[in-house]
């Protein structure tokens, strides 16, 4: 094997193994696994020069999955916890907490935050009954996992794509 073949496959096998590494990383919410598979597809692309009419359309589609699951998490989410009855200012409030919660505490915190402060805005807001309030939590923590899994589904997807597009 010539040094220049060597640094071709090394190159493949090390992008493969970061983009599976971080499809096992969208299982933690808190590592932007979509966004990494998306960055390491287009270094690969940018240094192989595979940016081709093929490569263009490929890579489009890359990017429309990365998009789509950078965003779909929020909306199913919403649209779980709306379907359990929770109400839009309970989601925003609680969508802020986790935000501002990640960035001064961490990011793990914020993922604890968010569902709380569900709770606790559905417990006030529904004259303090804790059973209601936990059914809205519950219906929010089940549009997480619905959620979780929608990404992973992606991040298959955009790997497949890149495969496809290397092979």
């Amino acid at each position: 094997m010539s040094p220049e073949q060597f640094g071709q496959a090394f190159l493949y096998a090390l992008t493969l193994l970061v983009m599976l590494f971080s499809l096992v990383g969208l299982i933690l919410p808190i590592y932007p696994g979509l966004v990494v598979i998306w960055l390491t597809a287009l270094i690969y692309g940018l240094v192989r020069g595979l940016f081709d009419g093929t490569g263009i359309l490929i890579f489009a589609l890359i990017t429309l999955l990365m998009l789509i699951g950078s965003v779909i998490d929020n909306v199913i989410i919403a649209a779980k916890a709306r379907q359990g009855g929770a109400s839009w200012l309970s989601l925003f409030l609680a969508f802020v907490a986790g935000v501002i919660v990640s960035f001064l505490l961490t990011p793990l915190l914020g993922l604890l935050a968010a569902p709380g402060t569900l709770f606790l805005s559905e417990y006030l807001r529904l004259g303090r009954d804790a059973s209601q309030a936990w059914q809205r939590f519950k219906a929010m923590v089940s549009g997480w996992g619905m959620a979780q899994a929608m990404r992973f589904l992606l991040g298959l997807g955009m790997i497949g794509l890149w495969l496809l597009w290397t092979w």
